[in-house]
């Protein structure tokens, strides 16, 4: 699933291992198995898995917040501990920490020092950061006074500061409400129109699906499926309704191995089937016996059930 070195390639991570050890007894937990993937200039990259399923290790070790124990990680195609790299990164962690006493512009101020912009620009950038991520309204308020939604925002606002070449967000879309999650998609397609990188987490799905080009779906450590959104919803097996009239018992009985079946009385059956051969096999048996067909109605697939598919195999 690796991709090979070029200039297209911001983020490489090749065979990525992680291993704890827990506890008295010092318990063997692998957090990250064998992970490999590439992250293209320009593209809005998703990395996708339950809770536990090593999203966030992978996302610490990219930052050396945590260190691999085994694997390679190259950015902007230098080794991931280069000092001129990290400066190109902008972080937003799942849960930002500030100082609960500082306003927004305390913070941002502070966050301007900690990346070196220039005193003369680190107002401006962040004025500009909180209209960005709307907290306009809550400037004269302490951060320690935020919802958790309002804390995602300021966090989004830091790690869009210093205007870095590769953003990589940890649940940016956590705790806010319909309308915020609908401003920072705005946002970050906005950063995407201007060439940036984003590598993000969400379990929010539907967003994933509007704003990846590409994911990787992990679990238990492991990437199990990888590729473009819609290749992936395409590939998929679609579920399809098939409703029937004038069905027979003898035809009721033999279709019942063939799919999830409802009985809903005076001979109308309606039968859940995966894949284009199943639903072609149901439609020939069932004229052939007679039934009439009412409704044949595809199930839209979304990015939600092909990631509960995976995670049931």
């Amino acid at each position: 699933m690796g991709c090979s070195m070029g200039d297209d390639i911001v983020l490489e991570v090749k065979g990525l291992w992680k291993v704890f050890h827990i506890g008295f007894f010092r318990k063997r937990v692998e957090a990250v198995r064998g992970t490999s993937f590439a992250v293209k200039r320009g593209e809005i990259f998703g990395l996708l898995g339950p809770n536990g399923a090593g999203k966030t290790t992978t996302i610490k070790a990219i930052l050396r917040l945590i260190f691999p124990s085994k694997g390679e990680i190259r950015i902007f195609g230098r080794p991931a501990n280069d000092q001129e790299a990290a400066k190109r990164i902008g972080y937003m962690p799942e849960n930002p920490y500030v100082y609960q006493y500082l306003k927004p512009l305390e913070f941002l101020d502070l966050c301007g020092r900690l990346v070196a912009i220039p005193k003369a620009d680190r107002r401006a950038r962040s004025e500009e950061m909180i209209d960005k991520v709307g907290l306009r309204d809550a400037v004269d308020r302490p951060i320690g006074k935020f919802s958790k939604g309002m804390m995602q925002r300021i966090g989004l606002g830091q790690a869009l500061l210093h205007d870095p070449e590769l953003l990589v967000l940890d649940e940016p879309m956590s705790g806010l409400d319909p309308i915020g999650r609908k401003e920072v998609r705005d946002v970050l397609l906005e950063q995407r129109a201007r060439g940036k990188t984003l590598l993000f987490t969400s379990h929010i799905l539907s967003d994933v699906e509007l704003l990846c080009d590409r994911v990787v779906i992990m679990q238990q450590g492991e990437i199990t499926s990888e590729g473009q959104v819609h290749d992936l919803l395409k590939s998929a097996s679609r579920r399809v309704e098939i409703r029937l009239s004038s069905a027979s018992r003898a035809l009721k009985d033999s279709l019942g191995s063939r799919g999830s079946i409802l009985d809903d009385g005076d001979g109308r059956l309606t039968l859940q089937v995966e894949g284009q051969k199943a639903v072609e096999e149901i439609i020939r048996i069932s004229t052939a016996a007679g039934a009439k067909l009412d409704a044949m109605i595809p199930e839209r697939q979304t990015l939600e059930n092909l990631f509960l598919k995976d995670a049931g195999r």
